[in-house]
């Protein structure tokens, strides 16, 4: 067999070879949904990524016989080193062809350059973050990813397994339809006894006040996931990339936010699935006729991601979740979207779990974290 090759990513070009592998794996994949080349090139750029204030990153592409084969990150994160007083080091972005010695010679030479940082863990699929994509995809081939989630081919994890590497967690996506919604009663009743009791209001997102919500979202978010795994708080800066985003895509009806005695206590986000548009734009690139077909098909789109959902910690068994999920069916429903993904959900959180089972959620999707030692 021929050798392969391992090279760093060091240029532009290079960086647009690496965003553009992923056709290579996926192409004839019908679930499979091309990425926003753009979008890639801002998550990607060191220089222009907050993220990467706190955390650094080495790509490596995998070459054989001249043709490209495979594709890693290296990332360390030291705000999550800090928080969680750990020494752990990632991997992300991983793809290649269907050759366990692709992803051998990728996986360890993304472990022997974390190793160089003095790292002794390394965890992943992050990409390149908890904040963004994560996981391979284990479970639930045969249906498209909503908008943010993760995809590829089942040989992955048979590889990852094949090299001994150890699942760390699996996180959960939930489908949920209009037709088979249940209103549970226990449910309902505990939304409508918190609303009254404690006075707990509702509100969509106010963007001509858009920088001081953005604040109130902030300090929700980094309170309400604080004791989550993985979880590490979003600085100002990283919060604000993602939003400046967000703004562009989202339903301010369906971005929530919860107040007790005009205090923001809790926060749920659902977007449309941005992913049945991007499916149709094959190439990746909005321009230049991209732009067109995008602002005709996102009227087309039919289904919600709620991508998050949180309560502040003193609060969170009251009931306020409940609240949050029936107004954002509701809401949803009534703005022409009959059915949404719950995503992720840790495996181990038992109160969403629990919750979107009780909605008539169906968990039709697995995704795995997988580790090793270094």
């Amino acid at each position: 067999m021929s050798q392969i090759e391992i090279r760093p990513v060091e240029n532009k070009n290079q960086l647009k070879e690496y965003i553009k592998f992923v056709w290579k794996i996926n192409a004839n994949d019908p679930s499979w949904v091309p990425p926003l080349i753009m979008n890639y090139m801002k998550v990607l750029d060191q220089n222009k990524n907050p993220f990467f204030q706190h955390a650094s990153a080495k790509y490596f592409m995998a070459y054989q016989n001249g043709a490209a084969v495979g594709r890693i990150a290296a990332i360390t994160n030291q705000r999550h080193n800090e928080y969680h007083n750990d020494n752990t080091g990632f991997f992300g972005f991983l793809d290649g062809i269907n050759d366990p010695e692709v992803f051998h010679n990728l996986l360890d030479t993304a472990k022997a350059w974390l190793r160089e940082k003095g790292k002794d863990f390394m965890i992943g699929p992050m990409n390149p973050s908890t904040n963004d994509e994560i996981g391979i995809l284990v479970k639930g081939y045969d249906t498209p990813p909503y908008f943010m989630m993760t995809h590829n081919p089942p040989y992955y994890k048979n590889l990852m397994e094949e090299l001994g590497y150890q699942k760390i967690k699996d996180v959960y996506a939930y489908y949920i339809h209009k037709d088979t919604f249940n209103f549970n009663e226990k449910l309902m009743k505990v939304a409508e006894t918190t609303k009254k009791k404690l006075g707990v209001k509702i509100r969509s997102v106010n963007l001509k006040n858009f920088n001081e919500e953005l604040e109130r979202i902030r300090y929700i978010y980094n309170n309400a996931w604080s004791k989550n795994w993985g979880f590490v708080p979003m600085t100002p800066e990283e919060f604000d990339f993602l939003a400046n985003d967000f703004k562009k895509l989202i339903d301010p009806n369906l971005v929530l936010i919860a107040e007790l005695k005009g205090k923001p206590v809790g926060f749920s986000l659902a977007l449309p699935d941005y992913n049945q548009v991007f499916k149709k734009i094959k190439n990746g690139k909005l321009l230049p006729n991209g732009w067109l077909k995008f602002l005709i098909e996102r009227k087309k789109i039919n289904s919600l991601r709620v991508i998050t959902l949180g309560v502040v910690p003193e609060l969170q068994h009251v009931g306020i979740g409940g609240i949050f999920y029936l107004e954002t069916f509701y809401r949803g429903t009534a703005a022409g979207y009959p059915s949404a993904e719950m995503s992720w959900v840790l495996e181990d959180n038992e109160l969403m779990n629990k919750a979107a089972i009780l909605m008539g959620g169906k968990k039709y999707k697995t995704y795995r974290i997988y580790g090793t030692p270094l």
